[in-house]
């Protein structure tokens, strides 16, 4: 059954959720989901809303104008998604396997609801990896001398295969401005959670070194500013004066799996909204 979802965030007044509602209930929908916040410090209000687009009273292509008038009412900003539309997704990927491979068997085994399209490295080394998923593998090496050259093929050919999605799977190189630009909201990072405690090389040996207690990753949408963007999933593990190095990075290599994948489905899952470089995640 193919649904609608309308993402709405606008200034918090009375009778907003009736006139959503009612908006679809009047119009013959069937809501199968709905979720909503208030952040009352700044009297923003937020809302999910899906219903079932079988015997609706307006046909896709006229719901947007249909909407226009509560929309201008309640001096909302809106997205209008349906289930039929599938994104378009591209991993970008540099030496570090585990979240490359992880995605690969998620999206093959149909647990993310996106088309993976393509993936683009820096390096070769994993390129036997993806072909054997059966992915087209790019490589674009890039120097201090080339990157902005080469940002500039990368993005033509994510436009040419209209890619909606970029999932960096431990991309060791920082984007420039105006490749972060061009995909605003649409490029989601991974790294272990000790930024900014422990910054540079071989974080996981400092933080043994202090003898930390618990250990993390943040998966977040990529800005101008590095890693400062919304964060959109976090989790932690503990861990002991018993576990060693090794065991601390298996242990934040696993999370930083679990946690990126959780951001890749909620996007393509239209459940984030961003404001004020934060994130709302409904259910």
């Amino acid at each position: 059954m193919e649904t609608a979802t309308l993402l709405i965030s606008c200034p918090d007044r009375k009778g907003i959720l009736a006139e959503v509602t009612g908006f679809i209930a009047k119009n013959n929908g069937n809501i199968v989901h709905a979720d909503q916040h208030i952040d009352f410090q700044k009297s923003i209000f937020f809302m999910r809303i899906e219903w079932e687009l079988d015997g609706f009273r307006f046909p896709k292509s006229k719901i947007e104008k249909a909407f226009k008038p509560i929309a201008e009412k309640f001096s909302m900003d809106y997205q209008l998604h349906f289930s039929s539309e599938v994104q378009n997704v591209a991993i970008f990927v540099s030496r570090y396997d585990h979240c490359l491979y992880d995605l690969l068997y998620r999206f093959k085994a149909g647990e993310l609801p996106g088309n993976l399209k393509l993936v683009i490295s820096n390096h070769t080394d994993l390129k036997p990896v993806v072909e054997m998923f059966g992915v087209p593998f790019y490589h674009f090496p890039k120097t201090k001398e080339n990157k902005l050259s080469v940002e500039e093929r990368e993005i033509e050919l994510l436009e040419r295969e209209e890619i909606d999605l970029i999932v960096l799977a431990r991309y060791m190189q920082i984007l420039s401005d105006k490749f972060v630009s061009r995909f605003r909201n649409r490029i989601i990072n991974i790294h272990h959670s000790f930024l900014p405690a422990f910054v540079g090389a071989k974080p996981y040996h400092r933080a043994y070194e202090r003898g930390v207690k618990i250990i993390g990753a943040t998966s977040h949408y990529v800005t101008e500013e590095l890693d400062q963007g919304p964060i959109i999933e976090q989790d932690v593990v503990r861990v002991s004066h018993r576990d060693s190095v090794e065991d601390m990075i298996r242990k934040g290599r696993d999370l930083e799996k679990v946690v990126l994948s959780r951001a890749v489905r909620w996007h393509l899952e239209n459940k984030i909204l961003v404001y004020d470089n934060k994130t709302v995640i409904f259910e």
